[in-house]
């Protein structure tokens, strides 16, 4: 008797899941219809589920049963829902226009020549005359040292010079003297009025005499040379602007003592031409290989970040520069600063073109990473596409494929690629005309993705 009540308990339980999969099945017919849009088809009415009488202490089983096909009815309906949403994909179109590659660096802004002025004697700025941004000429005096050192040691160098020369006027007349001398005892020693050895000592003394004028002279020229140094030394008090140009920088004040010893003191710093500037850019040691001599370049600084400065490569020094294992190379890219706008010390973000397509068929980047839902990998293979026109020995190609939006569906298109700029990528050759429509992603049931993986059906 037990085992007749189970048969009967299990047999409805299968009609009741034949009844719930009917009603699923209706389900799956109404969201066709929704989605073909066929509102005229007739529907037929929903399948009831089966009255059936359940034993009272079976009830919290059949209960959960029930809970669980209705669970599985909902995720089937949702995932027939998601199979069946049409697909939907985002497009551009190709275009014709410029490829550029270009190395992004930093740097800084510099006058094309800045001269530093220092002071060859020590001593205290009595003057300044020159202050920021004053335009100076060459020979103009910025500061003045106390010269009254100076001029104390120019006055007893002139002294000593003027005792030098008064001492050789009174051994010329001594000379003279001991020459007349000497010619008078040479006569009497050889009348032999007198002694020989008294000839031979006046003989002496004019030769002695001789060499003292001579010593004279060189004393003279001496006392000439320390007052030269003395009077450059005076002339050092004038600190005067070597260049015509701009005064960047002034590092003295008055009343201030500058002491001139190994490493001169900076004064001043005079920029000769600031309509004229560059850029001094640190350049990764991965990208120099690319970059060289007349490479267009364009950057912005903080101050104007909507007006990009243009200018062109005019040096890749070969000294490279190290900090914290990374290494990078002086790149100098000069400007036209007319507008005075470029003050130096502004830090300068870099852009320098170091290859440009102009005029060329193009396509994102994107367009050639998308693969279609689905695709066997043995539909991507390379094909060959059509010939392509000749090009520049130093122009790399390789292969690759675009989608194009054709009657709704993705055709795929082998193209030969050129060069990329990380954002387009040049089509040398190829199926691909301007105007195309590539796909960059698609679409179903809302979730977006460049390759979307199907959905399960039931």
């Amino acid at each position: 008797m037990q085992d007749d009540q189970l048969f009967l308990h299990r047999c409805e339980c299968v009609r009741f899941v034949r009844a719930a999969v009917a009603r699923v099945r209706w389900i799956q017919a109404l969201n066709d219809i929704a989605t073909t849009g066929a509102a005229d088809i007739p529907v037929a009415k929903a399948p009831a589920l089966p009255e059936q009488k359940i034993p009272s202490h079976r009830w919290r089983y059949l209960l959960a049963g029930a809970l669980l096909l209705l669970a599985t009815a909902g995720a089937a309906w949702w995932w027939i829902a998601s199979s069946r949403a049409a697909m939907h994909y985002t497009t551009t179109l190709v275009t014709q226009g410029t490829v550029a590659r270009a190395v992004t660096a930093t740097g800084t802004i510099n006058p094309v020549l800045t001269i530093i002025v220092g002071t060859a004697v020590s001593g205290v700025i009595r003057s300044l005359q020159c202050d920021y941004n004053t335009r100076v000429t060459k020979g103009q005096i910025c500061a003045k040292i106390d010269p009254r050192p100076f001029q104390a040691i120019v006055d007893q160098d002139e002294a000593n010079l003027a005792a030098a020369k008064a001492q050789l006027n009174k051994d010329q007349a001594t000379i003279e003297y001991t020459k007349a001398n000497s010619g008078r005892t040479a006569l009497l020693a050889r009348e032999d009025s007198i002694a020989i050895d008294t000839a031979d000592q006046s003989l002496s003394n004019y030769h002695q005499g001789q060499a003292q004028v001579l010593l004279d002279k060189a004393t003279i020229q001496q006392w000439q040379a320390q007052l030269a140094s003395a009077e450059v030394n005076l002339d050092y008090t004038d600190i005067v602007s070597p260049v015509d140009g701009t005064v960047v920088s002034r590092n003295v004040t008055e009343g201030q003592t500058v002491a001139a010893s190994l490493t001169t003191p900076t004064l001043f710093l005079i920029a000769t031409d600031l309509t004229q500037m560059e850029v001094d850019t640190n350049v990764s040691e991965s990208d120099i290989g690319t970059v060289k001599e007349k490479n267009p370049a364009s950057f912005t600084v903080e101050a104007y970040p909507d007006h990009p400065f243009r200018g062109n490569v005019v040096q890749v020094r070969q000294a490279p520069q190290t900090l914290q294992n990374v290494v990078t190379f002086d790149v100098i890219v000069d400007v036209a600063n007319s507008d005075l706008a470029l003050v130096p010390g502004m830090t300068a973000t870099t852009r320098i073109v170091t290859d440009e397509r102009d005029n060329v068929i193009r396509v994102p980047d994107q367009a050639l990473r998308y693969t279609p839902a689905g695709t066997p990998a043995a539909a991507l293979a390379p094909t060959e596409p059509v010939a392509a026109p000749a090009q520049p020995a130093a122009a790399a190609t390789q292969q690759g494929q675009v989608w194009i939006l054709t009657d709704g569906k993705p055709v795929r298109v082998a193209v030969t690629l050129g060069l990329d700029d990380d954002t387009y990528t040049e089509i040398v050759s190829g199926g691909l005309k301007v105007g195309d429509p590539v796909i960059l992603s698609e679409q179903r049931g809302g979730a977006s993705a460049n390759s979307a993986v199907p959905l399960p059906h039931l």
